[in-house]
């Protein structure tokens, strides 16, 4: 017993300690940038079949690439029962520079 006389469960509590703040709510994260929104089945239609498709229990990540870039598209739930939609694009080179996704976007549609 030598945590006993450890101040026997008093807390004292922090002066001038502010709370960080909780950030931006969901909505500031809403539909920005090319895909936003998109299901598989858009991008499918949008791109041809993925070159990869890997499922976990909250993420869906589609992968598509033509020889000039590689493109991410990563895809949640809004809700709980709604279809997956893209919340998140990252694009690259094949050699791995990261390139603007819109313009990947476009280079996929041409083929």
């Amino acid at each position: 017993m030598p945590l006993a006389g450890c101040g026997a469960g008093s807390v004292v509590p922090r002066t001038g300690y502010v709370p960080p703040s909780a950030g931006p709510p969901a909505s500031a994260f809403g539909r920005q940038g090319p895909l936003m929104g998109y299901d598989a089945q858009q991008l499918t239609r949008s791109f041809g079949q993925p070159r990869l498709d890997i499922r976990e229990s909250t993420v869906r990540k589609l992968q598509f690439a033509n020889g000039r870039c590689v493109l991410d598209a990563y895809l949640y739930a809004p809700a709980r029962g709604k279809a997956p939609v893209v919340t998140h694009v990252d694009a690259r080179t094949p050699a791995g520079s990261d390139v603007d996704p819109a313009a990947c976007a476009a280079a996929l549609q041409a083929k």
